[in-house]
């Protein structure tokens, strides 16, 4: 493996610090915040929830504490609980499966194909009559097949809350991620595309009903000041925050194209090295579908070798994830065995990514480019 004896160039996975170089017109809104003292649930968050839904094109959005909990209060107000189960891609990151284990259900977790999304056609084989929903998982910037999900769901009587966590703005036939379901959730996390100061998240939907209660959740329940209606949570979204995702959700189409422009730009890079299989984009499909990539991830042959010689090379490449979500010790209890889910296995053992975020320069993306395509002897 041939390694430089210095990086040519430091190639960064976070854009953080280039994202908020230059925040002046941010604390100015802040400072006002604050002499307003309208620091829960005021009139920032309703603004920052109007931007929200317009942009992912939902009737409403419902501020949160975390993506986790954007996850875990559509699934309570259904009235999800002990004793049912809800179907989820068995690739996901770690809060999918505990958003459901905070409402009591059992997590049962169905493959993955090579699209990254759940694989519709092993979802049926899944519901039991304890079954109450499916939470589809729009992973990497993609979307799983929404189309074939809510069929199914429909045929069986069952819910559909997304995981659109990672997916802000991708598209399957035209309709966003997060607005195929009763609800979708999303996350502000730092590292998504919409991301704040720390941790925050949004519910989107269509529904009336369940808009009122996923509002009366995230508030102890309040109806209003003196009435408690329902047993709820403390999980709204902060007005600091609000203000940061006012400053981010005014550039989010830029966001999203320039990721685009990086993937297309990789995607040509890397169409003729044998070793390296770029999965099957939503963009490639045509006008009406769109992957936003939150992550650049390919399937690479001898994927570690790549990893380090990647991060000899100064290039800051991942692996999400690693270690399936199933195999991890915290879910031993659910008795998968190993082997139980193969594509996902394959996937842990054969994934790479690679960063794609809008800050990227053109010599770094061409930097990375060099260094991989070397690696392969290209």
């Amino acid at each position: 493996m041939a390694v430089d004896p210095a990086p040519v160039m430091k190639v960064r996975y976070s854009p953080l610090e280039q994202q908020f170089a230059d925040v002046d017109e941010v604390f100015e809104d802040l400072k006002a915040l604050v002499r307003s003292t309208d620091f829960t649930l005021g009139k920032v968050v309703g603004e920052f929830e109007e931007m929200f839904a317009a942009a992912v094109g939902s009737k409403y959005a419902i501020g949160v504490g975390s993506g986790t909990d954007a996850l875990k209060i559509p699934l309570k107000a259904l009235g999800i609980g002990p004793g049912d189960e809800v179907i989820t891609a068995a690739n996901t990151f770690y809060a999918t499966a505990g958003a459901i284990a905070e409402t009591g259900a059992r997590i049962v977790f169905v493959d993955c194909d090579d699209t990254f999304g759940i694989d519709p056609e092993l979802i049926e084989a899944a519901i039991t009559p304890r079954t109450k929903a499916i939470m589809p998982v729009h992973l990497t910037g993609d979307m799983a097949n929404m189309t074939r999900i809510v069929e199914i769901a429909e045929k069986h009587g069952l819910k559909v809350v997304e995981d659109a966590c990672q997916s802000l703005l991708a598209k399957e036939s035209g309709r966003p991620a997060g607005t195929w379901g009763i609800a979708g959730g999303f996350s502000m996390h730092p590292l998504k595309i919409i991301n704040v100061w720390g941790d925050a998240g949004v519910i989107v939907t269509d529904d009336p009903e369940m808009d009122r209660m996923c509002r009366l959740l995230r508030n102890h329940g309040l109806r209003n000041r003196d009435e408690m209606e329902i047993l709820g949570y403390n999980t709204r979204l902060d007005s600091v925050q609000a203000v940061v995702g006012k400053w981010i959700v005014a550039k989010v189409e830029d966001i999203v194209a320039a990721r685009i422009r990086n993937a297309e730009r990789y995607d040509a890079a890397f169409a003729d090295i044998p070793e390296i299989t770029i999965p099957l984009r939503r963009a490639a499909k045509g006008p009406d579908e769109r992957a936003v990539y939150l992550n650049y991830v390919v399937f690479a042959e001898r994927r570690d070798d790549l990893l380090a010689h990647c991060r000899a090379n100064g290039i800051d490449a991942k692996v999400h994830y690693p270690i399936a979500l199933y195999r991890q010790e915290a879910l031993h209890h659910l008795g998968y065995p190993a082997g139980a889910f193969p594509v996902t296995d394959r996937h842990t053992e054969t994934i790479i990514s690679f960063p794609a975020d809008q800050h990227l320069q053109t010599e770094e993306i061409d930097y990375l480019i060099g260094v991989v395509r070397g690696f392969y002897g290209r």
